[in-house]
């Protein structure tokens, strides 16, 4: 008898100094084999520790191989979201609709902080800048400010005991890279989801620079596949005025960029711009299945209730999260803000 003819896989090689790097691994089975499927699927829903036949790279100066993940160019692999599931296990949720996260916005000072630990949110969401005098080191503040009462170290060892979810966003390059050696020690415990959060890309009516979409990705490089990527497009919204949503260039071009990235990634799309948009993020969502939306609003947007409906019927509840007010979720939901 023939041996059954093996199948390659690509993954991320995690290894015991922290580094990462992309192998091909031949899977000793019919690629459509009982055996084959559960390593695709056990793959898929998280790491599986190695066995000693791969314990070392000869040579390749990242220390021992610890952990692998499936990368996600196809779909179906790839390390999903867990935010929902981390939520769903801690008991702050039940179902698989991610329009029952709820949020707590700018917590960008001591005062803040204090007030979403203790309130119903799930997802604290700040911005990191560095501090505009010596000491040069990050604080949540967002720009124009300069400076805040509190700074990223501190900020991070306040929530570090609660069960939230914290996603932290980056208006500029140079506070990426010392933000990201303090959360080293968050990220390795994985006692909570931590989103990652930047405009890469210019969006419908952005006028404000994105970030460098290669710098960002080459500074994050070395997260773990369980963190978060958030990357958007930078947007505007005139009210009047016919407000262009997200073009087919634009989805295109964000889903070349994401394509073989190892983390799972969500997209922020504005509200008022999902009516001119449903085909396009539709067609981005389903390109991976590592892939969500996340819908946020600014202050003095409009926007249908309907549209976010379109989309909740026509996608899975759980790719959608909504970063809008309480009482929009409950409605959205069909249950009462109090619910919520």
């Amino acid at each position: 008898m023939e041996p059954a003819p093996a199948f390659s896989m690509l993954f991320v090689l995690q290894t015991s100094r922290g580094r990462s790097s992309t192998v091909s691994l031949q899977i000793g089975c019919p690629e459509n084999s009982a055996v084959s499927r559960a390593v695709s699927v056990g793959l898929h829903f998280g790491s599986v520790r190695l066995c000693s036949g791969f314990s070392s790279l000869k040579g390749s100066g990242f220390g021992a191989a610890e952990r692998l993940w499936p990368l996600g160019g196809a779909r179906g692999f790839g390390m999903s979201d867990g935010t929902l599931e981390f939520f769903r296990s801690a008991g702050a949720l039940t179902g698989k609709d991610a329009c029952a996260v709820s949020w707590a916005h700018a917590v960008n000072s001591r005062r803040e902080l204090a007030r979403a630990l203790t309130d119903h949110s799930h997802m604290l969401e700040a911005d990191v800048i560095l501090r505009g005098r010596d000491p040069r080191e990050p604080v949540m503040a967002h720009p124009p400010d300069t400076d805040s009462d509190i700074t990223l170290s501190e900020w991070l060892h306040g929530v570090r005991e609660h069960r939230k979810g914290i996603k932290l966003d980056f208006k500029s390059l140079e506070a990426v890279a010392p933000s990201l050696v303090l959360l080293e020690p968050v990220l390795s415990e994985k006692k909570f989801p931590v989103w990652i959060n930047a405009d890469i890309l210019t969006g419908p009516g952005g006028l404000a620079t994105p970030l460098k979409a290669e710098s960002f990705l080459s500074a994050t490089a070395d997260l773990p596949p369980h963190a978060v990527l958030s990357l958007g497009w930078t947007t505007g919204w005139t009210a009047g005025a016919e407000n262009p949503g997200y073009s087919w260039d634009m989805v295109q071009e964000m889903e070349q960029i994401c394509r073989d990235l190892p983390h799972a990634v969500t997209f922020p799309v504005r509200a008022a711009l999902l009516a001119q948009s449903l085909p396009q993020l539709c067609w981005l969502l389903q390109r991976s299945e590592r892939f969500s939306l996340t819908v946020w609003t600014s202050t003095e947007d409009q926007f249908s209730l309907q549209d976010l409906r379109s989309y909740r019927s026509r996608l899975d509840v759980g790719k959608i999260y909504f970063d809008l007010p309480d009482s929009v979720r409950a409605e959205l939901r069909g249950t009462s803000a109090e619910s919520e």
